[in-house]
């Protein structure tokens, strides 16, 4: 709190704690926010280290100091707002939780000599298994400079989920046999970047004329639909 006084704090400023035990920054910024009516943001990075078996914690249901953290974000954030009235109305207590993990993607380079004809199956897709549709989205906002504390939202058109961040910066859908309808959905949003997972088409006629579709419902050129329609 003592630091973000001298600092002087403003709105969009960032508070970074990589050492961010149970929290105790991320309480002092939504303090200070409350009081001073900014909206700074922050970030917490802390290694999920296991909570002894004998501490209070452990046997709370806080496996590790990260749990900790984050329970700590959600009580400070009420328990401001609902101290503060409304001074705190406008205050965003939301966050998001991230995890570091390998890539989403498949090692899919090879040199044939490394390959067998049974290896083959196991390259039809280079997405790993078991990833999560917002493990892929994520995935590709990273990728793209695309800011993880954006708005999103989603929405079902013909039973297909379509995800949509910050009104159009990113829209993505990554389930199987997508049609027409789902295309002209998301051509409607007129967004800055789109992307498909390879399995979203169930006949090949469709995925080939993946960027015909765009150009004619969205306007592009050859070009702009070339860097704003993405296949992964």
């Amino acid at each position: 709190s003592y630091l973000m006084k001298i600092c002087q704090i403003q709105d969009d400023d960032i508070i970074l704690d990589f050492f961010s035990g149970s929290a105790s920054s991320a309480h002092a910024a939504l303090s200070y926010n409350a009081e001073n009516q900014v909206h700074s943001r922050y970030v917490m990075v802390q290694w999920p280290e296991e909570t002894d078996e004998k501490n209070p914690a452990r046997k709370a249901g806080y496996s590790n100091i990260c749990e900790i953290g984050k329970e700590r974000i959600r009580r400070a954030g009420k328990k401001i707002k609902d101290e503060a009235g409304e001074k705190a109305a406008t205050l965003d207590t939301g966050f998001r939780v991230f995890k570091c993990e390998d890539s989403f993607m498949n090692d899919v380079y090879f040199s044939p000599n490394d390959l067998s004809q049974a290896d083959l199956f196991s390259q039809v897709s280079n997405i790993k298994v078991g990833t999560s549709d917002l493990s892929l989205l994520f995935g590709c906002m990273l990728d793209w400079g695309v800011q993880l504390s954006l708005p999103l939202s989603n929405f079902e058109v013909a039973g297909k989920t379509i995800y949509n961040v910050n009104d159009g910066d990113l829209v993505a859908c990554f389930n199987e046999n997508v049609n027409e309808d789902t295309i002209s959905a998301i051509a409607e949003l007129n967004p800055l970047r789109v992307v498909f997972r390879d399995s979203c088409f169930g006949d090949a006629p469709l995925k080939l004329n993946l960027f015909e579709l765009f150009k004619q419902k969205c306007g592009w050129s050859e070009e702009v639909v070339k860097n704003r329609v993405h296949v992964i």
